[in-house]
């Protein structure tokens, strides 16, 4: 689930020129955006069809971010060189890594609906990653965020029955919760790294988006977890190439529309990427959520409408 942030600042322009299109170009902004969490949203269902067919989502992330890197470096060939001589984007490698590596394999898994709600706990990750590596405060707005997110998160995890503490009962819980907090992180690394140019962040994502899930892959298909990669074949190559692009298209989708609308605005639209999932996750019988599900799910995308609306 890369979201290489692709945005490029736009030159300021006289408003008698610009009035003509703005209604216009706020509709396609709209647009896109919804269009790329959409293309997120739906994503676990390609990488559990070519799963049926052999093909690992280790595997399949792997190999279609190096495809997407290939694209990128197509596009943006000076993207290479500012990110060799940054090493400070090599952190958000390997967090962007983790992100993708554990938030596809854990989809394939589990309960849709559950993962992506584990994975949407940014706002407890965000405030509490900010506050270690960007040294800004917890305010009273962002401690209440962290409150009702972690809430969300342990309505989710309480155990039916048994065990009356909640707990992460599965790999899919681990890999969901272990996303969300890569990807706060890859948030707060590109905060930090806001100088470097966005075809280098993109670049850095996608490419530890491959390296990472390759590696892993690598490693657990020698001990059993991930099954070994599966002899070439035209459904599969196809199918890996396929999705390249698709991630391709989602992201070039979101650098227009965060170019064309505020980013509180931006960030509440992306929100129904969590609608998606469940939406297409319930019609495709990936998903079984109960009420408490339902409680967790209005905690946890509480917290993060609040973080999209609130300014502290």
């Amino acid at each position: 689930m890369a979201k290489p942030h692709l945005l490029e600042s736009a030159g300021a322009a006289p408003a008698a020129l610009v009035a003509p299109v703005a209604v216009s170009g706020r509709s396609w902004g709209v647009l896109a955006l919804v269009f790329n969490a959409f293309a997120f949203g739906v994503s676990w269902w390609p990488f559990r069809q070519l799963a049926a067919l052999g093909l690992h989502p280790l595997w399949l992330t792997g190999l279609s971010y190096a495809m997407a890197v290939v694209l990128l470096l197509v596009l943006r060939p000076a993207a290479l060189g500012e990110l060799l001589r940054t090493p400070a984007l090599w952190s958000l490698m390997l967090a962007a890594g983790v992100t993708n590596a554990c938030f596809n394999w854990a989809v394939s898994l589990g309960d849709v609906v559950r993962v992506v709600l584990l994975f949407y706990l940014m706002p407890l990750w965000t405030v509490l990653l900010a506050r270690c590596l960007l040294g800004e405060r917890i305010s009273a707005r962002g401690g209440l965020r962290v409150a009702l997110a972690l809430a969300g998160a342990l309505v989710v995890l309480w155990p039916v029955s048994g065990s009356a503490w909640p707990l992460i009962t599965s790999l899919s819980d681990a890999l969901g919760l272990l996303g969300g907090v890569g990807f706060a992180l890859n948030n707060v690394l590109l905060r930090r790294q806001s100088h470097c140019s966005s075809g280098a962040c993109a670049l850095a994502m996608f490419a530890g988006g491959s390296a990472v899930s390759l590696a892993l892959a690598a490693t657990l298909s020698q001990s059993g977890p991930v099954t070994p990669l599966p002899a070439a074949s035209a459904v599969l190559a196809l199918g890996a190439l396929a999705l390249a692009l698709w991630f391709l298209a989602a992201n070039l989708a979101l650098q227009h529309g965060a170019a064309k609308l505020p980013a509180n605005t931006g960030s509440v639209i992306m929100i129904t990427e969590v609608f998606f999932a469940s939406a297409s996750s319930l019609a495709l019988g990936a998903s079984n959520p109960g009420l408490r599900e339902a409680l967790g799910a209005l905690m946890i995308l509480g917290a993060a409408l609040l973080a999209a609306l609130q300014r502290d």
